[in-house]
């Protein structure tokens, strides 16, 4: 019986993990904003490892809560590449922390973050079927 509950909780853990679409391995700068428990302005420069939703590795050490909304944005230079997700070639892009990466042994902070984008379906879809920028869309 434990050990068919285990199975069980081991199915449901890889179900979570499945994935909708296909993963966009893309390394490109970018820089992630949020404010702390305090309310203080933070913020740290990151590079992506790929771009389905987007998973960031941080060039620092950084510690950033599970779950905190954070402002995501790539550099200026990179946004026109064809890989990147519209809504990432407009700008700032409201995300949300889903998944922590592994942890730094040196330091005990996380080596990167998986965010979700935080963006209207309707605007989205809509995007891909006029090609038309979200930025116009609202």
């Amino acid at each position: 019986m434990i050990e068919t509950a285990v199975r069980t909780h081991q199915h449901e853990i890889a179900g979570c993990q499945a994935r909708i679409g296909d993963r966009r391995q893309l390394r490109v700068q970018g820089r992630l904003t949020w404010r702390d428990a305090n309310g203080a302005l933070r913020f740290v420069s990151v590079v992506t490892c790929d771009v389905s939703d987007v998973y960031v590795e941080c060039q620092t050490s950084t510690s950033i809560p599970f779950y905190r909304l954070v402002s995501f944005q790539i550099e200026r230079a990179a946004r026109q590449h064809t890989d990147l997700p519209s809504a990432l070639q407009e700008g700032k892009v409201l995300t949300a922390v889903y998944r922590v990466g592994l942890f730094r042994a040196a330091t005990g902070t996380p080596h990167g973050y998986a965010l979700r984008l935080l963006i209207e379906p309707s605007a989205q879809i809509s995007a891909e079927q006029t090609g038309r920028p979200l930025a116009t869309l609202h």
